[in-house]
């Protein structure tokens, strides 16, 4: 994947209606994603959740639905 940065609009049009790998997440708020990088396209939420649990903390995943806010998939 590239490393740039798009808003959680762009990223949905982009990679629609799957799991998603996120880093450098900037939030709205407590929960919603305004921009990112997107590091992984797909994989299986379980595969997201094993690189989460094995080095890679930071990696934020979520499904994109549209219109959706981007919340699940926080480990930490």
């Amino acid at each position: 994947m590239s490393e740039e940065r798009l808003t959680w609009e762009q990223i949905q049009d982009k990679y629609p209606n799957q799991w998603i790998g996120l880093i450098n997440v900037k939030w709205k708020n407590e929960s919603n994603v305004e921009s990112a990088v997107v590091k992984y396209t797909n994989k299986s939420s379980g595969d997201l959740l094993r690189l989460q649990l094995n080095g890679e903390p930071e990696l934020f995943s979520c499904f994109t639905t549209p219109n959706s806010r981007g919340q699940l998939g926080v480990i930490g």
